[in-house]
């Protein structure tokens, strides 16, 4: 009787077993289960894993921002110019389209251009919606760029209205080029009697380069040449603070006067830029007093 009972238990067990192969033949595999991962794996060659190794990643598309904060696709809109202020390529209706990754650093170079060339008036108020809107992007990178130039001392908050552009006059131009011969005039001086004559020979193209720009007309090419040029020969003396301090006092220097001329004509430009040379002949040469002189009367002349 135990024999017999154990030959029905066996007989059952390999039914069951056979029923459960059946069943699983006419069962599909689960997606995403082992077996069609290793299915997709022998079809494209790939095995787990190997992606993450051997596959570039998908580049995304250049995002620009357009009127109102939206964002599109780097190339999609048609036409190309200059923003409202000259400084930021405008798109569609003349609106100005900027990558989104770099708006706020594109908006303050406008700014900036804007300031230098007369066309933020001082004493006016600016609204950062009503800016966001002539450039075509959202308020925030406006914003933050305004706030930028309030910490330079270039416009001053309103609060509930905006921004508000500094008024300069002559005194403040004067103490400007007074603080400048201060910090400068030392170290342009220490610089002759110790900088090796090709060390000034290599700054020529940077002396040149303010001439060009010059020869434009255009104070804003102009402005950028001459923060160059002074922020080089200033870097031979290997004091980062002196450079950042030294640049946003001439970057300050650089505005326009209130009632004075929106921008200097080429004669006042060129003779500005030849005293770029005529400080590198000085220097090479170690002559002191004319690079005292020289520096002197060329911050005195920054307007």
């Amino acid at each position: 009787m135990e024999q017999a009972r154990s030959r029905r238990a066996e007989g059952s067990a390999e039914t069951c077993a056979a029923d459960a192969r059946t069943e699983a033949a006419r069962v599909p595999p689960r997606p995403g289960s082992g077996d069609e991962v290793r299915e997709r794996a022998a079809a494209t060659g790939s095995t787990r894993g190997e992606h993450t190794h051997s596959e570039a990643p998908i580049p995304r598309p250049r995002l620009e921002e357009g009127p109102l904060g939206e964002r599109s696709v780097r190339g999609e809109r048609p036409g190309a110019g200059q923003g409202p202020f000259g400084g930021v390529p405008s798109g569609n209706g003349g609106r100005a389209v900027v990558q989104r990754a770099s708006v706020r650093g594109q908006i303050l170079d406008a700014l900036r251009t804007a300031l230098v060339e007369g066309k933020l008036t001082p004493g006016e108020v600016y609204s950062a919606p009503v800016l966001a809107e002539r450039f075509g992007v959202s308020a925030t990178p406006v914003r933050e760029a305004m706030q930028q130039l309030a910490l330079e001392g270039a416009v001053e908050v309103v609060p509930n209205r905006g921004f508000r552009v500094a008024v300069r006059g002559a005194r403040e131009l004067a103490e400007l080029a007074e603080i400048r011969a201060l910090i400068e005039v030392p170290v342009m001086l220490r610089l002759a009697r110790t900088v090796p004559a090709e060390r000034w020979a290599e700054l020529r193209p940077l002396a040149e380069a303010t001439v060009r720009a010059a020869s434009s007309g255009c104070r804003a090419a102009y402005a950028e040449s001459d923060r160059a040029f002074h922020r080089a020969v200033l870097a031979l003396a290997g004091n980062e603070q002196l450079v950042r301090i030294a640049e946003d006092l001439h970057r300050r220097a650089q505005w326009p006067l209130v009632g004075g001329p929106a921008t200097r004509d080429c004669a006042d430009l060129l003779a500005d830029a030849a005293e770029h040379t005529a400080l590198l002949d000085a220097l090479a040469a170690q002559d002191l007093v004319v690079v005292q002189s020289l520096v002197r009367e060329h911050f005195a002349g920054a307007v």
